[in-house]
This record gives C-alpha cells, sequence and structure tokens, in this order.
C-alpha cells in the first residue's frame, strides 16, 4: 500500500519551503488572503443572520405540526442571533482555510509566488 502523501503533480513554480510549518503559513499571508478571509467571514454571518427567521418558521411549524411544542410550553425562541453566530463561525473557520491553502500553496509552489521568492531572495534565501 502507498501511503506517500506527496503530490500528484509536480509545482509549477519556484519551490519555497517543501513542507511548511503552520506558523510560516500563517505568517506568509498576504493582503489578498486577509481579504478573502474577512469576506467570507462577513457574508457568511449575513447569510446566518438571514436563515434565523426561516429556520425559526421551519422548526415552528414541525414542531406545532407533530408536537404542538411551542403553543403547548408558550416559547419563542429567537434564532437570527445564534444562526448568525453558527454561521460567522463556520464562515470564520472556511475564510482561515481557503486563505491558508492559498497561502501554502504559494510556498510550495503550487500558486504564483513572485513576491514570496523575491521577499526570500532579499532575506538570503535561495531555492
Amino acid at each position: 500500500m502507498n501511503t506517500d502523501i506527496t503530490a500528484s503533480e509536480k509545482p509549477q513554480y519556484p519551490v519555497i519551503d517543501r513542507n511548511p510549518p503552520f506558523t510560516n503559513v500563517v505568517g506568509n499571508f498576504n493582503t489578498l488572503d486577509y481579504f478573502r478571509f474577512s469576506t467570507i467571514t462577513g457574508v457568511s454571518v449575513v447569510v446566518g443572520y438571514l436563515s434565523g427567521p426561516f429556520l425559526f418558521l421551519y422548526a415552528t411549524f414541525l414542531c406545532n405540526q407533530f408536537f404542538n411544542f411551542f403553543s403547548f410550553v408558550g416559547l419563542k425562541p429567537g434564532l437570527p442571533g445564534p444562526s448568525m453566530v453558527t454561521g460567522g463561525l463556520i464562515g470564520l473557520m472556511g475564510g482561515f482555510m481557503y486563505a491558508y491553502q492559498n497561502s501554502a500553496g504559494r510556498l510550495m509552489g503550487f500558486f504564483p509566488n513572485e513576491g514570496e521568492v523575491a521577499s526570500y531572495q532579499k532575506r538570503g534565501f535561495n531555492n
């Protein structure tokens, strides 16, 4: 059984670090990575907030259809807030993973990395 975890294709750009540690990858985030990270998080917060009333209506419908729960207990839970937080956390994790993937790809030579190559050569590192 082949347990080699190398990439199936060869890098098309200069390799800066073949196996970059977490701190190097996060330290290599550029402005576009932070922009994508924050945009995905922001959009997810809004989508989570806007989906709250629909989740509330659906939950109310199901509970009233099958259990008559809300009319029996007299509860009216507010779902926009919790669904906004949940959407924000999902977006935060997704945005971070997307930025991490792009940064690691540049360091490993799978994405265009002219800026990183110039920066590393300026500091005295060679490929």
